[in-house]
């Protein structure tokens, strides 16, 4: 079935592996925020009809990615049933896997994958790091194909449900149940704080690479039934604007990803057990500095803008983390829409936490035509500050559905914990480990937590 999530208007995705641009049914990795540039229709010679909900035509080139048909067969085991989802960098595929008679997802990096990313998981996914790798799916499989636009990187895990992206887009409202919220808020400060205690930074926080699991098993369903339950593949053809055969390397159609999403209005909290997907732009701080930080501008930590020449941190997952929780707990983000510009951005920063610090305030040219020199309202206006947001995004739109809103002191316990880990300065943010002493996880999130994990 072919959907548009007009909430958010980014693309979804599915899957198990890790690291792409988004979509919905899934294994873990993939990225919404975090895609790489693939060649657009102003830099390439050749131009495309534009197709909704696919991973983009221009991406099929030399080093990108790998054209696949469903019915293909990889790594002489794995054969493609359906489309999980895509990204930046990979491409994900439901397949049958005919020696052990049960449905994984199969990861396809583009060629020019650095190759990492099977090592990061297989060190996360580690039996002796305890409990807390749960959280991560274990590589099943890794190999390699070649094809018209280089060699290929794959791996294989185990299928997980959706994203919470999707679940929150099949919603009505588009909003979690307040307990299922804190509990998986509360999942997503555990699995950050595992991940940080291994020295990684994940790098792209979001609710597309938090994934479902998927509580039931598929694996005694024929193709036949797949299509039955989800729907047949749908191929998309990609056609030139000039009416012209396509370049080598490129499919003669594309396929919309499966919908496998469970309404997240519906989760309970025994089915809303998460994972945390996409390490493709993870990195070991204490090994390799990495400047830049791969994620959309809506919910980039400032630092990355404005210490450009600063090496990231652990506390820039931090800022990206309260963002995940926001929009687990509310209908919207804090900071508008992921098309606002870099200033614009910068600009709702300051009308919801005040002020830059002076070296960035004085930085920033575009300032002046929002703010005076002071941080006030040029205009004379009244920006909507964190409670002004809490509000409109999360408390107002509980109550206009009928559903739990938060209480008096849940309220200041959330904010007061939100405000510290959107401290401008990374220093000044909490760590991972500091998050799981604040009064709403201890008092709120935890509890939930320790509900269903007794």
């Amino acid at each position: 079935m072919r959907r548009v999530a007009l909430r958010h208007l980014r693309t979804r995705f599915h899957f198990s592996p890790s690291s792409l641009r988004h979509h919905s049914t899934f294994v873990p990795g993939t990225s919404q925020h975090g895609a790489r540039t693939t060649a657009t229709s102003s830099s390439s010679a050749v131009l495309y009809l534009p197709i909704e909900d696919v991973e983009s035509p221009y991406g099929y080139s030399p080093g990108d990615y790998h054209p696949i048909d469903i019915g293909d067969h990889l790594g002489d085991r794995y054969r493609v049933v359906h489309k999980l989802g895509y990204g930046g960098f990979s491409t994900i595929w439901l397949a049958r896997d005919e020696i052990a008679s049960k449905y994984v997802a199969v990861k396809i990096g583009i060629a020019n994958s650095d190759h990492r990313e099977v090592d990061i998981i297989r060190q996360l996914s580690h039996p002796s790091h305890g409990l807390q790798q749960g959280y991560v799916l274990p590589i099943l499989d890794h190999f390699y194909i070649t094809g018209p636009n280089g060699t290929h990187p794959c791996f294989v895990t185990a299928l997980a449900r959706c994203s919470l992206r999707d679940a929150q887009d099949t919603a009505h409202p588009y909003m979690f149940q307040l307990p299922v919220a804190r509990y998986i808020a509360a999942q997503m400060v555990n699995v950050v704080v595992y991940i940080h205690s291994r020295g990684l930074v994940h790098g792209d926080l979001h609710l597309g690479n938090f994934l479902l699991r998927l509580p039931f098993t598929l694996d005694h369903l024929s193709d036949k039934k797949i299509y039955e339950k989800f729907g047949t593949p749908n191929p998309e053809p990609i056609v030139r604007e000039d009416g012209q055969p396509l370049p080598s390397g490129v499919p003669s159609h594309v396929y919309w990803p499966i919908w496998m999403a469970k309404a997240g209005d519906k989760l309970t909290l025994s089915k809303s057990k998460i994972i945390l997907a996409d390490f493709g732009t993870a990195f070991y701080p204490n090994r390799k500095p990495r400047f830049g930080y791969s994620t959309s501008l809506d919910i980039c930590p400032p630092e990355a803008r404005f210490e450009p020449t600063t090496p990231l941190a652990f506390s820039a997952d931090i800022w990206t983390l309260a963002h995940a929780i926001w929009a687990v707990m509310g209908l919207r983000t804090i900071f508008g829409s992921f098309l606002l510009s870099e200033d614009d951005v910068t600009q709702e920063q300051v009308d919801t936490l005040g002020r830059l610090p002076d070296e960035w305030w004085n930085k920033w040219d575009a300032r002046s035509r929002w703010f005076m020199e002071d941080g006030s309202n040029k205009n004379g206006g009244c920006p909507e500050k964190l409670e002004g947001r809490f509000k409109s995004s999360i408390q107002d739109p509980r109550r206009k559905y009928g559903m739990e809103i938060l209480g008096e002191e849940e309220s200041h316990a959330f904010k007061e914990m939100i405000q510290w880990m959107l401290s401008y300065r990374p220093g000044h943010r909490p760590t991972a480990e500091q998050l799981l002493n604040t009064d709403w996880l201890k008092c709120w999130a935890i509890p939930e937590f320790e509900n269903i994990h007794k």
